[in-house]
């Protein structure tokens, strides 16, 4: 039974977990386990103590709540970078695919003009008209 340390300390209220202590009235009480915060009736939340004396529910729910908003951005950020990253690769694969059918329609292109220049040398060659070219 909590009440039996009333007007004690509140180190020896809280040695038992299912103990509230308050700070203002010197009480020690159940916590209520059905309600996540303590009724004002019972206690107000910047002298309720649980868990550890050093610290109030007030200031309790700023941390969890700050630590918990940090997470979240955290957690936004990361899920934001992946996806970043993996829009950055996709254009990498589809420049690389262009890249290679470039170079394949320059190799065909200088297929084709091989092709031609062998075809317009055998021209000249059939009709005396070959041109003593250096290059």
């Amino acid at each position: 039974d909590c009440s039996q340390y009333t007007n004690r300390s509140c180190e020896e209220c809280l040695k038992n977990v299912t103990c509230l202590w308050c700070a203002s009235s010197g009480r020690c009480v159940e916590y209520p386990v059905r309600r996540v915060l303590p009724p004002a009736d019972l206690c107000e939340l910047h002298s309720a103590r649980w868990g550890v004396c050093w610290v109030n529910f007030e200031a309790l729910i700023i941390a969890m709540s700050v630590v918990g908003g940090i997470i979240l951005i955290m957690l936004g950020v990361c899920c934001c970078c992946c996806c970043c990253k993996k829009k950055s690769k996709m254009p990498d694969k589809e420049d690389e695919r262009m890249a290679r059918e470039r170079e394949k329609r320059r190799v065909r292109q200088e297929e084709r003009r091989a092709e031609m220049k062998s075809r317009h040398d055998e021209i000249r060659r059939k009709y005396g008209t070959v041109l003593n070219r250096s290059h």
